[in-house]
């Protein structure tokens, strides 16, 4: 007999990965659209800006998935990679592109910040 350990998922939970999700993704699009672009859009800060928040936002997404006991503080630490991103990316205020990727990023960082304060 096998046991399978399932946990209730809150419906913010199950946003907040939809958002780290649609976060990541954007990010690595963005980073191509930077590569393309050139010019400030390949500066080093921004360019690590982008990969920290995409990677961050897999990992947070995944650890919520699987129920880990650390994702508060997995989405404590992208919460943060997504507002410096946001941040980042607002420089570029003509360009559509890195406009709907800060949008993404604050949309992420919001909901992580209040997964951040949960507790399994």
């Amino acid at each position: 007999m096998t046991h399978t350990m399932e946990y209730e998922m809150s419906a913010e939970m199950k946003q907040c990965i939809q958002n780290c999700t649609n976060c990541h993704n954007i990010c690595v699009q963005t980073v191509a659209h930077c590569l393309q672009m050139g010019g400030k859009h390949i500066e080093t800060a921004h360019l690590k800006s982008l990969l920290d928040c995409a990677d961050t936002c897999r990992i947070s997404a995944d650890s919520m998935l699987r129920g880990s006991a650390l994702h508060p503080q997995v989405c404590g630490v992208c919460a943060e990679a997504c507002a410096r991103c946001a941040e980042s990316c607002a420089q570029f205020g003509d360009d559509a592109q890195m406009k709907a990727c800060a949008e993404e990023c604050r949309r992420c960082a919001e909901s992580c910040r209040e997964m951040a304060k949960m507790k399994m």
